[in-house]
């Protein structure tokens, strides 16, 4: 690790560490903490420098490391290493729940995961225990897709895909080169070089109808860049169409779950909102789930076709009455 944001947690750990090791020698907690001896040194005389308020030889951490063995004296104060916060260990609670239900672990001997768990919420306090109670993780995905997906991603071949695209209502064979999964908003997906769009595309594995491993080596191309997934899956572009939609208060979710380039406050709880979507079929499918909490303000064509698919619905529940 290298900067101060990555050198600060670092330090916060290594001197509980040598606390509670001493005598260490230079090249054993090198190799702990991921660094060479010379970074090693670097933080340690950064270590000496730091004490507490006052600055007098009193005040300051006594660190040496000569002849290879570290000893330190006078880092009482934070001779403890840092405790998580509930956010923090919730997070790994469910990221160690998720692998819990990883079909490969589940004909696993032992209770180690189980033990961590228990360790863990005993160790974060009673808030990150009530919040990993109520969490339950299920991997969205059949146990045949997720083995093969990981197959392809442990012995890096190729992956026939059959892919629903629910925009379009269809199902498109994709070969791709497999490159990781990834966890955006509670979905799974599978990050890859896809040579049908030949570009990186993100794959839901719930969508997934059939996952082939072929005799093929994964070669992406140089190109082949991990997606940016912090801001979400959905990531418009600034030449798609820009449209308008007026929701109500029960339709404020489409503000929270997409990405809006304006969102006005109408009063009582309404919204305005402009977002950027490429395909004219799921803005259409979103319209139309909004019901009467929402409509379509701009363009006047997506507006009258929303009208139309809405009529067309009410006819087929007339008919059959």
């Amino acid at each position: 690790m290298s900067g101060s944001a990555d050198r600060l947690p670092r330090l916060l750990a290594l001197v509980p560490y040598l606390m509670s090791h001493p005598g260490a020698q230079l090249g054993e907690v090198a190799e702990v903490f991921g660094l060479s001896e010379k970074q090693l040194i670097d933080d340690l005389q950064l270590v000496w420098m730091c004490g507490l308020p006052g600055h007098t030889p009193g005040d300051l951490i006594d660190v040496s490391w000569d002849g290879g063995e570290i000893l330190i004296d006078n880092a009482d104060t934070i001779a403890r290493p840092l405790r998580l916060g509930i956010d923090e260990a919730s997070a790994l609670l469910v990221a160690l729940r998720m692998l819990g239900a990883m079909p490969e672990l589940a004909e696993v001997p032992g209770d180690a995961l189980p033990r961590v768990v228990a360790k863990l919420e005993r160790a974060a306090g009673e808030g990150a225990a009530a919040v990993s109670s109520q969490v339950a993780v299920d991997v969205d995905a059949t146990p045949d897709a997720l083995l093969r997906v990981r197959e392809g991603l442990t012995s890096r071949r190729r992956l026939s895909l059959r892919y629903y695209v629910p925009g379009r209502d269809e199902v498109t064979p994709r070969e791709v080169d497999p490159m990781r999964l990834v966890v955006v908003d509670g979905r799974t997906y599978l990050e890859c070089w896809c040579y049908r769009a030949e570009a990186m595309r993100l794959f839901r594995l719930d969508r997934m109808l059939g996952v082939e491993v072929l005799d093929v080596a994964a070669d992406p191309p140089a190109e082949a860049e991990p997606i940016d997934v912090a801001q979400g899956v959905f990531r418009p572009s600034p030449t798609d169409e820009l449209v308008e939609l007026e929701v109500t208060a029960a339709g404020r979710w489409v503000a929270e779950y997409y990405p809006c380039e304006q969102v006005t406050e109408l009063g009582e709880g309404r919204l305005r909102v402009a977002l950027r979507a490429r395909d004219e079929d799921w803005l259409l499918k979103l319209a139309l789930r909004l019901g009467d909490t929402g409509r379509v303000v701009s363009p006047t064509a997506l507006a009258d076709r929303v009208r139309e698919e809405a009529e067309r619905a009410l006819s087929r529940y007339a008919h059959r009455s």
